[in-house]
């Protein structure tokens, strides 16, 4: 998969000819699935047809997700929660507020637009329009980390939190783990693309796990890039230094979680190859009020000179937020998704990801017409890069993915010329002028 997968929020896109769900994966029929995938060819789910399949396809691709029947643009290919996740540490230091476990959002709509607005006079009209609910919001008992429900807080002690928590609503700053996370912060400022701590949460995970050789094998799954490969996906997420950034996280990281079951993942080769499976596998998260807020208000019926005032509430407090906050509008993390991770990059895209229900369980939409023996392919370029030259797509992906691209949509302007899109609009622009 990519280095670093675009976001998409919750707000996109609308899934009104939303098909029934496929199959939603559980733990246990990823462990399944995952374990003989790099044998044959596997369809997920048990004795159903759950629309897609899971396909080993060789080097150097790997392997590829496939649709078994036919999807029409707008419905939902399938859902899956994540193995794993994790908010940003910058994006909570700045007090995007998200559940631990799910990343739903902690405040509500009016309070995340008066804070990023920077106006604490803001206030924004039907209030039933807002998803969260604070009445459900609990805390660890144990330090100040915080959660939409109990269920989530169940969720987080019994698969990895209980390793991790610090047990003190006063972090102490020698602690391991907190430097571990202040060292990544210097390391790795926003715009975040990674978080060190999706890779402690992997291991504390596999430390939880009542199967370890099964969880272990889960996540090594996940892995298949070579030695110089995770040296390159170590050096763009760490910069320039990477080498002694490396070694600095992995003592931080062998010092807070060293145990028999995970010991390979902190040697030196063990800890490039775990942020090589971050970094290649990471899909963005996004969750926000706001946003949630905007799409039940655009599904109010309302008369016709209220609905334009509300739109043009909406437009200003955008305006506003775009002026103080830039686009830094929502909780952002990261998290490992088996199947999502198994969808390829195509310049044309077949598909994209995205998070209706305001929490880290990701719904694959089909954004054409998929016809049964496809493959599901996304985008590891935003929009904006989508619509480059071939030759600007395949350098950004060669310089931050580290491949080139083949897709039908590439393939189909090999003939264009070699230039890069910024040379192409110089030369629009010199014709302008002549």
């Amino acid at each position: 998969m990519s280095l670093i997968h675009s976001f998409v929020f919750a707000e996109l896109p609308s899934t009104k000819n939303t098909c029934v769900l496929p199959v939603v994966v559980s733990l246990r029929q990823v462990q399944q699935l995952l374990s003989v995938m790099a044998a044959k060819e596997v369809t997920v789910g048990e004795g159903q047809d759950s629309g897609v399949e899971v396909r080993i396809i060789g080097d150097p691709i790997g392997k590829g997700l496939f649709a078994t029947r036919d999807y029409k643009s707008g419905d939902v290919i399938f859902e899956e929660r994540p193995l794993v996740s994790c908010q940003f540490l910058w994006n909570a230091a700045y007090g995007y507020l998200a559940c631990d476990f799910c990343m739903r959002p902690l405040e509500t709509a009016e309070e995340n637009a008066g804070r990023l607005a920077q106006d604490s006079q803001l206030s924004l009209p039907y209030p039933e329009c807002c998803d969260t609910r604070r009445d459900t919001v609990v805390e660890c008992p144990h330090c100040d980390v915080s959660y939409c429900s109990r269920e989530c807080r169940e969720s987080a002690w019994n698969q990895y939190h209980r390793t991790l928590c610090l047990r003190t609503f006063q972090p102490d700053p020698t602690h391991p783990l907190v430097m571990l996370q202040e060292a990544w912060k210097q390391m790795h400022y926003p715009p975040e693309t990674a978080c060190i701590m999706l890779l402690a949460r992997i291991l504390a995970t596999v430390r939880q796990a009542e199967d370890r050789e099964g969880a272990t094998a889960l996540f090594l799954q996940f892995c298949h890039r070579t030695v110089n490969e995770e040296e390159e996906i170590a050096h763009k997420l760490l910069g320039a230094e990477f080498q002694n950034q490396l070694e600095a996280l992995r003592a931080l990281m062998e010092k807070s979680l060293w145990a028999p079951e995970v010991q390979h993942w902190l040697t030196p080769e063990g800890f490039r190859s775990l942020v090589a499976l971050v970094g290649t596998n990471g899909q963005g998260i996004g969750t926000s009020p706001l946003s949630r807020w905007v799409r039940n208000c655009d599904s109010l019926n309302l008369p016709p000179n209220e609905r334009q005032i509300t739109d043009t509430l909406i437009d200003s407090i955008y305006q506003q937020l775009e002026k103080e906050a830039g686009g830094f509008l929502n909780n952002e993390g990261s998290g490992l998704y088996p199947l999502q991770s198994a969808c390829n990059h195509s310049c044309a895209p077949n598909a994209m990801p995205t998070f209706p229900y305001n929490n880290f369980h990701l719904a694959m939409t089909a954004v054409r017409d998929i016809t049964s023996g496809d493959e599901i392919c996304v985008s590891y370029l935003d929009e904006c890069n989508l619509g480059r030259s071939r030759h600007s797509r395949i350098a950004i992906l060669r310089e931050n993915y580290l491949f080139t691209c083949r897709c039908a949509k590439c393939e189909e302007q090999t003939g264009d010329p070699d230039v890069t899109s910024e040379e192409e609009m110089d030369d629009e622009a010199e014709e302008d002028d002549e």
